[in-house]
């Protein structure tokens, strides 16, 4: 049994930093599970002079990637620079001199992963991502390994820590949505450029790579419906509290007979469901399998030590396979590459569901039967109206749907928001009602 197994780590920035000293400090506690050593022997990154607040032997640093990957010390790869290039040609390198790979890379796998999958099929390598989808939350290996036995019905995930810790503070405290992500970046919880966080994104790269190992499709990321919390008020936020509900922008993936409903966008769900009492900068996500039932994961979804547990998890199985000379004996999503099915991506417009809807129109008599019209016109019939600030403008008109097509819904909008008393695009929020 080989009793060193020798780690090369590409990018020293937060998770890198944190990764390093989990292998340090923890050193010992792996080897009494293991029986092997985890030996750090290379590390590269560009800014090989800032004090990373960690101590390490500087003859391991380099600036030098494919180096690196070359050392036949190296045993794992760990990719740890994000984005898409040079990232992606790192990891095809090392797959193809037949290293195994670890990375945190959500962005790349979501949008380029089958390629190096494949690669990794054809080198008789395997590359990790478990640190990819809800940082600490050991999701992706209980989707792959303890759930293994189930047909998923559905997936539905808090995904984005900012994003969550925003409609926290706007629900808890009742800031607004600027302020609450002021504070958020003040705190370290979004970055100065939060685009990916707030308009969704960050959490679709996420499902779309839960959802390809859970039903075993290929998603192709473009196709994911994606809509942020950019447009949720302090409005918004009471009236879903009137109603017994609460917002929270998640990560969806339904399976729907032969295809795959999948989509990202703010929501209202039950104020009873577990999901709704997930707050800060938590993730959960809640699956269901035929047989298992419902489970619910938990946990912080980022930062150095949650991602760098996730990342070490990763590096942990991959050397116990090594330790024993055999290959990585799990396809890293769960199915052999070969048994994975081409299938459609459910249109948005068929989702069906009860409707928030919420216009700001003037206040003018007759404004709400036009708008009334106009639904029923297109089908949909209303379970409630509210209508608040009288002698103000603009006036809040808020209405709950029966159950409708999201086809209808938006043809209905596109229609109301050209009427001239109507001040501002309509919100529209699907409200959750089948979460179980």
């Amino acid at each position: 049994m080989k009793e060193h197994i020798g780690i090369g780590v590409i990018g020293f920035g937060t998770v890198g930093v944190g990764t390093v000293r989990i292998l340090q400090e923890n050193r010992d506690l792996i080897h009494r599970r293991t029986g092997f050593y985890l030996d750090v022997v290379r590390i590269a990154d560009i800014d090989l002079e800032t004090d990373r607040g960690i101590d390490i032997d500087r003859s391991i640093l380099t600036d030098d990637a494919k180096a690196l990957i070359a050392d036949p010390n190296v045993d794992i790869v760990v990719e740890l620079i994000g984005g898409y290039e040079p990232a992606a040609t790192f990891i095809k390198e090392a797959l193809e001199q037949g290293k195994y790979v670890v990375t945190a890379n959500k962005a790349l796998l979501a949008t380029r992963g089958w390629e190096l999958f494949e690669a990794a099929d054809k080198n008789g390598a395997s590359i990790a991502f478990e640190a990819s989808v809800g940082g600490g939350i050991p999701i992706l290996r209980s989707v792959r390994e303890g759930l293994c036995a189930n047909r998923f019905e559905s997936i539905h995930g808090i995904l984005n820590g900012t994003a969550n810790y925003i409609l926290s503070q706007m629900s808890q405290t009742g800031m607004d949505f600027e302020d609450a992500l002021k504070e958020a970046q003040q705190k370290g919880y979004a970055e100065a450029d939060p685009t990916f966080d707030i308009e969704g994104i960050d959490a679709a790269h996420k499902i779309a790579i839960l959802s390809t190992m859970a039903f075993g499709v290929r998603v192709p990321f473009d196709a994911i419906p994606i809509k942020g919390i950019k447009e949720i008020t302090q409005l918004d936020v009471l009236h879903a509290r009137e109603l017994g509900l609460v917002i929270k922008l998640l990560a969806i993936g339904v399976w729907r007979g032969d295809e795959l409903e999948i989509r990202v966008q703010p929501v209202m769900i039950p104020e009873s469901h577990m999901l709704a009492k997930v707050n800060g900068v938590y993730n959960a996500i809640h699956v269901i399998g035929d047989f298992v039932g419902s489970t619910l994961y938990y946990g912080k979804g980022a930062g150095m030590n949650p991602t760098g547990s996730a990342v070490v998890s990763d590096i942990v199985s991959i050397a116990r396979q090594i330790a024993k000379g055999s290959s990585y004996d799990v396809p890293p999503l769960g199915y052999p590459l070969r048994t994975f099915r081409e299938t459609g991506i459910r249109d948005n417009s068929k989702v069906k569901g009860t409707f928030y809807l919420r216009m700001m129109t003037v206040d003018r008599p007759g404004v709400l039967s036009k708008i009334s019209g106009i639904l029923g016109e297109k089908g949909i019939s209303l379970s409630s109206v509210i209508q608040k600030g009288e002698g103000e403008e603009p006036v809040a008109i808020v209405m709950v749907t029966h159950e409708t097509s999201r086809r209808q819904i938006d043809e209905a909008i596109q229609v109301i928001d050209h009427l001239d008393v109507v001040m501002e695009p309509t919100l529209a929020l699907h409200i959750e009602t089948e979460l179980k």
